[in-house]
């Protein structure tokens, strides 16, 4: 099993900080390895929306579907996965600050097959590439790169 936690503070209000990374279609923008996502559901985002996702990770192409399964407007959102090789559960959550937001993220999954062998290793990876991820969120919303 495989668990990170970060954060980042944001200097942008708290509900455009939420909109935009409640709108997986903005993920490639600001995750690194991230090539595309579209949502696969009609409407508004809320619990039961899904999306698909295309990412490269280590030199593999990887395709994945997720489903909402928690969702509060411009506080927190929790997604699954539910089809790909690597399942995985994230959760996105917004706190208003002084001057900007504190954005919290969990990542969970379980690394099975290939990634099972390197899962040590694989953990501290993925810590990295997610504090990098949420780095780059705030140069993002602040900044506009």
């Amino acid at each position: 099993m495989i668990k990170v936690v970060t954060g980042v503070e944001i200097d942008r209000p708290s509900d455009e900080v939420f909109a935009f990374i409640a709108n997986f279609e903005n993920n490639p923008q600001w995750q690194s390895g991230q090539l595309e996502a579209r949502f696969s559901s009609e409407g508004t985002l809320r619990v039961g929306s899904t999306y698909d996702q295309v990412a490269k990770f280590l030199g593999r192409r990887i395709e994945s579907s997720f489903e909402v399964l928690e969702y509060e407007p411009n506080r927190m959102i929790k997604a699954s996965s539910t089809s790909g090789p690597f399942p995985i559960t994230f959760t996105r959550m917004v706190e208003p600050r002084e001057g900007g937001a504190k954005v919290t993220a969990i990542i969970e999954g379980n690394a099975s097959g290939f990634f099972k062998l390197a899962e040590p290793l694989l953990s501290r990876m993925v810590q990295r590439s997610v504090d990098s991820d949420y780095q780059n969120l705030k140069k993002v919303m602040e900044h506009g790169e």
